[in-house]
């Protein structure tokens, strides 16, 4: 057994920042299941949306936050993201991330539902930099190690000592979590006083996602089966433009491109977004993503068109070095053509349920980014918020997970883990085929636009899908892939029935049967 003070389940923004200060107070485990950097966070593009500079202000910050989220956010919890969220970025560049600026200042962008210039980025590869400074003290850290390729199967509560506990039991705590080492093809248990999840999100579960193929819901899964309160899966963003193309269907065209002027075009070459809101291609990416799926079904196109070959090439270049160099791989020079985009899944909007120190309804787990609801984004997320939310709860759940593991031994009762039976795999096509499957039934069933009809489809084969791999689980021994497809079907599980529950159009949730809000329904759903 592996016995660490804090426990961190991930290698991102959130686990990374909250392993950092923990470790002033402990030891440090990250376990994470490819290598380190290997995160949501690596890919992000964008920025950092933060008030940095007059004339933006914290009051015009909330009021987009909360416009965005479709007025179902937790305005407290906005409030201190917002106000707590500058001196976080500060934190960021003491360390040594190296944002982009303009002489001595910070140069500000602006993304979709932004009303002032205030996206903190470093070029349109934020997230790499980001990632890149925290590692670098991580790594230097003497009482933080990382265990890369590990991958965490399930979190070890009261469940695993013989103990009945349901969900109507409030005392249920989390003692660290069993954790297989891909390597040496071994699950270990990790103990722990206090335990982190930062595992991202779940892009995966769909056929088309900007997310990397970690992204299988794991954190919300295992949170979801010991029985920790989950929020709002129904609000899954799609990103309005991914790159159109068989070899790059994960490659995402920031948001920024459409902030520094960008265009949206249909296959006749038709500025379309006028027509369906005044901000045009800086309205919310929930509204430009419909926007571009109502095109591709008017007239049967495959992917609309994004052009800001209008602005100076040398911009282009510049300011989208990334973009425009990976475009040029795919043969579409963005500084001269437009680049062919669709919507794609992009973010988890809900999640492991937390209060606002990030506390979870287990006591001893906490959770932070993208894998947790903390009220933040309410029914959508405003653009480059998510790695403002990750730090600044990462610093609140560290002081919470400080106090709880000063009064925390550890348990000498956990058992190891019982591989009695179970066999090697011999149909790997079962599970291939079954993940195959279920990102084509979300993608087809629970995408952009939903209905009663489609979620009840998606309902019955995602049921089928969970008894045949269930089965195959129990007589089988551990495997990262089977473990992936597991946690994506119970992500998949929690989202349809999410959808159906909620009974109007709200942000990112757009069903045919109740296209319009409606304000007795104006409230979070909870599974």
């Amino acid at each position: 057994m592996v016995k660490t003070d804090f426990l961190v389940i991930g290698s991102g923004i959130a686990g990374l920042s909250y392993a950092l200060k923990a470790a002033e107070r402990g030891s440090v485990a990250i376990v994470t299941k490819k290598e380190t950097a290997e995160s949501n966070t690596n890919y992000a593009q964008g920025g950092i949306a933060a008030v940095m500079a007059s004339p933006d202000s914290y009051a015009s910050h909330i009021e987009d936050t909360i416009a965005a989220g479709a007025e179902l956010c937790d305005a407290e919890v906005v409030r201190f993201v917002i106000e707590e969220g500058p001196e976080r970025v500060r934190e960021l560049m003491a360390l040594g991330a190296d944002f982009t600026r303009r002489g001595k200042t910070l140069h500000l962008g602006r993304e979709g539902g932004h009303s002032a210039d205030r996206i903190v980025h470093a070029a349109d590869a934020t997230g790499r930099e980001v990632e890149r400074a925290l590692l670098a003290s991580v790594r230097s850290h003497p009482d933080i190690v990382t265990y890369d390729y590990h991958f965490a199967v399930e979190l070890i509560t009261e469940h695993h000592l013989g103990q009945h506990v349901t969900k109507l039991r409030p005392d249920i705590c989390c003692f660290g979590a069993y954790v297989y080492d891909s390597r040496a093809d071994r699950v270990e248990a990790f103990l722990a006083k206090s335990t982190l999840l930062a595992t991202g999100g779940s892009g995966e579960i769909y056929l088309h996602t900007t997310n990397p193929d970690v992204a299988t819901g794991d954190g919300v899964a295992m949170a979801y089966r010991a029985k920790a309160r989950i929020a709002n899966m129904e609000f899954v963003q799609f990103h309005p433009t991914s790159l159109y193309g068989p070899e790059a269907d994960s490659f995402l065209v920031s948001e920024a491109v459409r902030g520094e002027g960008g265009r949206l075009y249909n296959m006749k070459g038709e500025r379309f977004m006028p027509a369906y809101d005044a901000r045009k291609e800086l309205a919310p990416r929930d509204i430009v993503a419909r926007a571009i799926d109502d095109q591709l079904k008017k007239h049967g196109d495959k992917h609309v068109l994004l052009d800001i070959s209008h602005r100076p090439a040398d911009m282009i270049r510049e300011r989208f070095p990334y973009i425009h160099a990976t475009c040029l791989r795919f043969g579409v020079d963005m500084a001269r053509e437009p680049v062919p985009v669709v919507p794609a899944a992009h973010y988890q909007c809900g999640g492991v349920l937390t209060d606002h120190a990030g506390r979870t309804s287990i006591g001893g787990l906490f959770a932070c980014g993208e894998v947790a609801y903390t009220g933040l984004h309410g029914a959508n997320r405003l653009a480059s918020n998510s790695m403002l939310e990750a730090l600044v709860f990462s610093e609140r759940a560290t002081r919470a997970a400080i106090e709880y593991a000063r009064a925390q031994s550890f348990r000498d009762d956990i058992p190891e883990w019982d591989a009695s039976g179970a066999e090697r795999p011999q149909e790997w096509v079962l599970v291939s085929h079954n993940r195959d499957e279920l990102r084509r039934v979300m993608w087809d069933y629970v995408g952009v636009v939903r209905s009663s009809l489609r979620l009840d489809r998606a309902f019955r084969r995602t049921r089928l899908l969970y008894e045949e791999t269930e089965g195959f689980y129990r007589r089988t021994r551990v495997s990262v892939e089977l473990c992936e497809l597991r946690n994506m079907i119970a992500v998949a599980y929690l989202i349809i029935r999410s959808a159906q529950m909620r009974r109007e159009s709200r942000g990112l949730h757009y069903t045919l049967d109740y296209p319009e809000s409606v304000e007795e329904e104006k409230r979070p759903t909870f599974m």
